[in-house]
C-alpha cells in the first residue's frame, strides 16, 4: 500500500534540490534520487520541511551545526 495518495506522489519533488523522490514505505518516508535527503510521511501527509529530513549518513556535516 503506497505511503501517499498516488497522485500527490506524481507531484512532489525534493524541496532542496526539486530531484524525484521514492517511497520507502518500511521506515514512512519519502526518499530524494538525488540528495538522498528523507522526509518522514506522518498518517499519510509528507512533511517535506527541509529541516525535518533526515541526512544521509555520509554527508558532509555543515561546520557552522546548521
Amino acid at each position: 500500500m503506497p505511503l501517499i495518495d498516488p497522485l500527490l506522489a506524481s507531484i512532489l519533488v525534493c524541496p532542496a534540490d526539486k530531484g524525484d523522490l521514492t517511497e520507502d514505505e518500511a521506515r514512512s518516508r519519502l526518499v530524494c534520487v538525488v540528495c538522498r535527503r528523507a522526509y518522514p510521511v506522518i498518517e499519510g501527509i509528507p512533511i517535506m520541511l527541509i529541516d525535518e529530513a533526515e541526512l544521509p549518513d555520509d554527508s558532509p556535516q555543515d561546520p557552522n551545526g546548521s
